[in-house]
């Protein structure tokens, strides 16, 4: 409404200024002034019962600060706004965070917390301005150095292999240290593999900078690129038709006020929002509506910092649980021949992820002992939620019935694989379908995480870059003699161990990009090809790595949130005293469990 508002008066400043009249400035002054919500009387009204009510909460939770409590307030109420009117992507309180971090010095996703802008290893006056050196631009410059040393050294067979070698460690170094943005990295890729000539036409001759720039871009916009955006839309759409929200708050209202059972419940809601909107989306979800239990509860109560990161660990085991759920999942059905399908991967996944889930409710129920109020004394009481009673309007059945039927269709993709081909061109019925009746808009399709699609096109272009290079013969041999005298199972040990420790200390995105097809070389060369039991195992370990606050978006999210008071919720004890314990159950449910399942269904 304001936007339109404002769009009248820019409509009336150009006919005032073509015509030479006074139109804006008389609508102004004879309609808008004299309207009820602007006379000066209200005005007057309005502002003594705002600066009441700052004034009472300076009282109640700023300790008579009225400028922070001011600051505050506007705070919760862009958080508010963000909450009702936007999509899943921009509805993420981080974003509204970041932006006011820019102008008025708070930082992403806290509340209050002044934040000094860093001051870097070097300092030096300069007559352009002062040049700040920071730990990323030194990053970046050993990134480049390692880059190259290794083109001119022969670290591998090859003179193409070689090259592929000097570029992966290049993104891998500059992945791992976020030396400059994660998609800009993958969008260097390319680039460095088509002027370096370092792809291969199947018969071993290299091909020109022509033809290898058409086989590089044909290999990125591929089925799994699209699966990713069908995801997204299906995502946007549950958010902004309330469907989300609506689900999750009635399950929640469920759970009672049991500190035990509310966190149980929220793992679960976290969990299973995952698998449809993210595990991007899912906790930011979530502790939007935590919110109003962590205002109620006493000060230095144990459950909010169990409840915040329990939700971050529920939605890391959740990225696990679907094939749309996170990226890293998308990568691995990728790289499957044949791929699998939904029905099978939910028959692994949705028994690990339960088992993941209740163990690590109880890792945090030993841990935090959340119910215990911060006196000793009895246990501390939880605010119930309530249900909403708003009824399902007919876009939201709408909404509804096209994400049941993709879901179905992908579930039975094999079955039907000779009418569409692959998922992919199925991910394009709910972008048809909600985009072309209007639940959708195109801001909302500007608001997709393409930073995400642009991740994940450049993993594809390095992974066929190893592979048309020759690079991947080289670590084949490596490979082959590592695990030749080794069993199934030690392999798995082995690669789930792998995998964890990376997906720890980088993005599980990054890590899937790197490990998948690694896996996927090593489970070619076992006896009985079992390459795609491999790829599923690193891709669900992938979403295991949560002992670090970087550890995957949830956890960096979940580091953030603090109190009414700009404090902390966690530190980073609380990530390694029970996010490396959980990391370890997670990956052994996976090992044990999730590898019995798989050689179930066939793999």
């Amino acid at each position: 409404m304001i936007r339109a508002f404002h769009n009248v008066l820019t409509h009336m400043f150009r006919y005032d200024k073509v015509t030479e009249s006074n139109l804006k400035d008389e609508f102004l002054h004879n309609v808008v002034e004299q309207a009820q919500p602007f006379t000066r009387a209200k005005k007057d009204e309005l502002n003594g019962v705002v600066n009441s009510l700052v004034e009472l909460y300076g009282k109640c939770v700023t300790h008579g600060d009225a400028s922070l409590a001011k600051r505050q307030l506007r705070l919760h109420q862009r958080e508010h706004i963000a909450w009702e009117r936007d999509t899943v992507w921009r509805q993420m309180i981080g974003h509204a965070r970041r932006g006011e971090g820019e102008n008025g010095g708070l930082k992403a996703l806290g509340g209050s917390l002044i934040v000094e802008e860093e001051d870097g290893l070097l300092n030096v006056a300069t007559p352009a301005g002062r040049f700040k050196l920071k730990s990323r631009h030194m990053w970046l410059l050993v990134s480049t150095i390692v880059f190259i040393v290794l083109l001119n050294v022969q670290s591998v067979e090859g003179e193409e292999a070689n090259k592929c070698f000097a570029v992966l460690m290049f993104a891998t170094l500059l992945w791992a240290t976020e030396a400059i943005p994660l998609f800009v990295t993958s969008m260097f890729v390319p680039l460095l593999l088509v002027v370096l000539r370092t792809i291969r036409s199947p018969d071993g001759d290299r091909l020109s900078t022509e033809d290898a720039t058409k086989f590089v871009f044909s290999q990125m916009f591929s089925p799994t690129i699209m699966l990713l955006i069908g995801g997204f839309t299906i995502a946007s759409a549950l958010s902004k038709t309330g469907i989300d929200r609506l689900l999750i708050t009635r399950v929640l209202s469920l759970a009672g006020t049991r500190p035990s059972t509310v966190l149980l419940a929220f793992m679960g809601v976290s969990c299973f929002a995952s698998m449809w909107i993210s595990n991007v989306a899912a906790p930011t979800l979530c502790f939007t509506l935590i919110r109003p239990i962590l205002r109620t509860l006493p000060p230095k109560s144990k459950f909010a910092p169990c409840l915040i990161l329990a939700i971050a660990l529920a939605a890391n085991i959740g990225g696990q649980s679907s094939p749309i759920s996170s990226p890293q999942n998308l990568i691995a059905i990728g790289h499957m021949d044949p791929k699998l399908d939904w029905g099978s991967w939910f028959a692994v996944a949705l028994p690990v992820s339960a088992i993941s889930i209740v163990l690590i409710w109880l890792l945090l129920l030993v841990s935090y002992r959340p119910a215990q109020s911060p006196d000793g004394e009895g246990e501390i009481e939880i605010k119930p939620i309530r249900a909403p009673r708003d009824r399902f309007t007919l876009k939201q059945y709408w909404v509804s019935f096209v994400c049941l039927v993709t879901i179905a269709l992908w579930c039975v993709e094999h079955s039907i694989e000779d009418y569409v081909g692959d998922m992919g061109i199925i991910a394009i019925i709910p972008i048809v379908a909600f985009f072309s009746t209007g639940v959708l808009k195109k801001d909302d399709f500007e608001q997709f995480l393409w930073t995400v699609v642009f991740l994940a096109m450049g993993g594809i272009a390095l992974g066929k870059g190893v592979t048309s290079s020759g690079l991947l013969e080289v670590l084949d041999d490596l490979i082959r003699n590592l695990i030749q005298d080794m069993e199934l199972y030690t392999v798995v040990l082995v690669l789930s161990l792998i995998v964890l420790v990376v997906s720890t200390f980088i993005s599980h995105t990054i890590a899937s990009v790197l490990l998948v097809p690694i896996a996927k070389e090593v489970g070619s060369k076992l006896p009985g090809n079992h390459q795609n039991l491999l790829i599923f195992l690193t891709g669900l370990i992938c979403s295991t790595g949560m002992g670090m606050p970087v550890s995957g978006f949830p956890n960096q999210t979940a580091a953030t949130q603090e109190d009414d008071m700009g404090q902390l919720y966690l530190s980073n004890i609380d990530f390694l005293k029970n996010g490396v314990p959980a990391s370890i159950i997670a990956t052994a449910v996976v090992a044990t469990v999730g590898y019995v399942l798989m050689r179930a269904i066939g793999l």
